[in-house]
């Protein structure tokens, strides 16, 4: 069952990263695969209601500033591992293409106070 749960978890998170505009370059597939692979597991909400464990990353992450969003994969953070042994320049760039291509999340609809009728 729980070898079930996981594999469900994963196609979920695959689902997600293959879910952005086919209109990809090279280098944005590569970084979409990897962000997939290494990022997914923290950045990717694998279904309705479950929390990640980091922000979703979108082309908004860091301000746009991709030199910042180089040094949190490359260093990591306190809550974040560095991937600077385990990615090669081209996949941290390749991400970062990748990430610049995720639209910002819809707003959310104003929730109905309680109480109030519908």
């Amino acid at each position: 069952m729980k070898h079930r749960a996981s594999a469900l978890l994963f196609a979920l998170a695959a689902a997600a990263a293959h879910a952005q505009p086919s209109a990809l370059n090279e280098t944005q597939r590569l970084g979409r695969q990897v962000f997939a692979q290494s990022c997914g597991i923290c950045h990717l909400q694998p279904s309705l209601g479950v929390k990640t464990y980091g922000p979703m990353l979108n082309k908004a992450t860091a301000a746009g500033n991709d030199e910042v969003v180089r040094a949190f994969i490359v260093n990591g953070t306190d809550r974040m591992p560095a991937f600077k042994y385990y990615l090669k320049p081209a996949e941290i760039d390749a991400v970062i293409a990748y990430v610049r291509t995720v639209p910002l999340p819809a707003a959310a609809p104003n929730a109905q106070k309680r109480g109030e009728p519908r």
